[in-house]
């Protein structure tokens, strides 16, 4: 029985020392010294090399992000029907409702976002 113990207190120091060290390491290799370099002020982009023209703070389009979260939605869809397709026989009738119930969901979302013309590109 304290074997048991043992192995959670194991799983334990490594849980707690490992992402200390990880960030105890980040915070050695990324130490700079107290003088900023004129170049590199905090109001300036970050690119490669090139000077901005105008302001570096740009509006996007907040349909971008609908179309990425649309994308994530219908891209975790086909990773979810991958392996119920796999183990369908021996699912039977329970695996077979249960993804009908997720497909029926994802089209309520598809039919609620298509009714709030996010599809739409203007």
């Amino acid at each position: 029985m304290l074997a048991d113990y043992g192995y959670i207190a194991i799983l334990l120091v490594a849980s707690i020392t490992l992402p200390l060290s990880m960030l105890l390491l980040a915070k050695a290799v990324s130490y700079r010294s107290k003088r900023p370099d004129p170049e590199n002020v905090k109001g300036s982009t970050y690119e490669c090399g090139m000077k901005t023209i105008g302001t570096s703070w740009v509006q996007f389009n907040f349909r971008y992000y609908y179309f990425a979260l649309l994308f994530v939605i219908f891209d975790i869809e086909a990773i979810f029907l991958f392996p119920w397709a796999v183990h369908f026989k021996q699912l039977k009738l329970f695996g077979f409702v249960e993804m009908l119930v997720f497909i029926f969901i994802l089209v309520v979302g598809l039919v609620y976002a298509w009714k709030k013309k996010v599809m739409e590109w203007k």
